[in-house]
């Protein structure tokens, strides 16, 4: 579908690699390819137990002696579809639409988000007419679920000096520095017991979600958080029980959709109906300008057979309810720039437990830490276990760097703009590379790439171009 457009090798492998299953944690098929690629060109290539792939290439005639430069990306997305869509990503390919300038997927997350850097890194490696010096193409996993791929890495198979990480989503941009994070989960010590009354489905959608650390600037609804609200608003009607409750679907997306099952009396369930609707209305305007299509639908269910005690179900909803979510504080360093923040990105129950996903980003060490300390406090104080997994370093800015100053100046001359220096609430691998890696300089970019984490995520075919002949400039500079 994507032949014609250019650059036609970076679309090419764009267009394999959403043919190959590769949600975050099944990146085995991806990886294998990835393999298989390097060795039918004959090029050195590095698989290791998280998947991780490194390839090297020599460089070409006048680079053979130039210091290695690494083209870092991920091989894993986020697999996120609306709710009309049946697609099975385990086994189906992405279905690509194109739109004028536009690629984006029927339904689904596109992959673009990192796709198209992995892309750029297998069209240079299959290329024989572009000047580079010797290359290592290095391909991680599970960056989306918490960068374990980078975090179990060894770098020992990696001697560039400079590495370019292609995993950022706005042309022209080019980040320098990065927020730390970590994956916070609490588990509910809950009391299950039968029921036999009636029963109440509530449902939050419409929320339009996002990158829990680019898009958590604009303020927008988090469907778990709005679901803690509703349910103590539902308090007011009289006792209920939560017989089952779901939300989200990753912990670094903002959560668009969330639902609870409450089990009461008749007369009960009537009123918790009506102070829902009428809550509704309230929080709509609130959610005007970030999320205008923001419903709550409340309809009758069959009854439950299981349901929460009255004691796990107030602990729950005050959890939801007290627990920090969304933007933090403001950096007082650069402008515009979230200092810390934290995303509920999914709660699920199983037969005996509810765990509610939290991540939790900080450009600075201490507030992250405070912000986890106060997520543990809460946590005890309900009676749930708090854990702490996935934790990644911030990557500092590097006022000396070479790559930056480079890439300055070869995206004024091939652009003709200016490029914006800049450093990113969201996490980047960087962080974890630059520990394991210290003496090499560090740059991340990347074509337009809009509402990734979400079934609208999409990419500019222009903006691919123009970033292809910018990656282009830089190696032939890199001497």
């Amino acid at each position: 579908m994507l032949t014609n457009s250019n650059p036609k090798k970076v679309f090419h492998y764009f267009e394999e690699l959403t043919k190959i299953p590769r949600c975050s944690g099944n990146e085995k098929q991806v990886s294998d390819y990835l393999v298989a690629f390097a060795k039918e060109r004959k090029f050195e290539v590095f698989q290791d137990k998280a998947l991780n792939v490194i390839i090297k290439k020599p460089g070409t005639a006048g680079y053979e002696k130039s210091p290695a430069v690494i083209i870092q990306g991920h091989m894993d997305m986020v697999c996120e579809k609306s709710g009309e869509s049946g697609h099975d990503f385990s086994k189906a390919p992405i279905s690509l639409q194109m739109d004028g300038d536009v690629v984006q997927a029927d339904g689904t997350t596109l992959g673009a988000d990192n796709g198209i850097g992995v892309a750029y890194g297998l069209a240079i490696l299959d290329s024989e007419d572009i000047p580079h010096p010797p290359l290592e193409v290095l391909v991680t996993t599970e960056e989306e679920t918490g960068m374990y791929g980078a975090a179990s890495l060894a770098a020992d198979q990696l001697t560039g000096k400079t590495l370019l990480n292609i995993d950022a989503e706005e042309e022209g941009v080019f980040f320098v520095s990065c927020a730390g994070g970590l994956i916070f989960t609490g588990e509910f010590d809950t009391r299950w017991e039968k029921t036999s009354g009636s029963a109440l489905l509530i449902e939050i959608s419409g929320l339009k979600g996002g990158h829990s650390g680019l898009e958590i600037i604009r303020q927008r609804g988090n469907a778990i958080k709005l679901l803690g609200r509703v349910l103590d608003e539902a308090g007011k009607a009289g006792d209920f029980n939560i017989a089952a409750i779901s939300g989200g679907s990753n912990h670094n997306a903002i959560a668009k959709k969330a639902q609870a099952t409450l089990v009461a009396e008749a007369s009960v369930l009537k009123k918790i109906e009506k102070i829902v609707n009428d809550f509704s209305k309230e929080l709509k305007k609130e959610l005007a300008a970030a999320d205008p299509d923001f419903r709550v639908a409340v309809t009758s269910v069959d009854n439950a057979a299981t349901q929460l005690d009255r004691v796990s179900t107030d602990r729950l909803i005050d959890f939801l309810l007290i627990a920090p979510n969304g933007v933090q504080s403001m950096s007082m360093d650069l402008e515009n720039l979230v200092e810390s923040s934290l995303n509920f990105g999914v709660i699920e129950q199983s037969e005996k437990s509810i765990r509610v996903t939290i991540s939790v980003r900080s450009s600075v060490n201490s507030i992250r830490e405070d912000i986890t300390r106060r997520l543990e406090a809460l946590a005890k104080m309900v009676k749930a276990t708090g854990t702490r997994t996935g934790e990644y370093p911030a990557w500092y800015y590097d006022p000396d760097s070479r790559v930056r100053d480079l890439c300055i100046r070869v995206y004024k001359e091939v652009s003709g703009s200016d490029a914006n220096i800049l450093a990113i609430h969201a996490g980047l691998e960087c962080g974890l590379l630059k520990e394991k890696l210290p003496e090499t300089d560090m740059i991340s970019f990347g074509p337009n790439i809009h509402n990734a984490h979400t079934p609208d995520e999409n990419v500019s075919i222009s903006s691919v171009a123009n970033i292809w002949e910018f990656l282009k400039a830089i190696l032939a500079n890199l001497k």
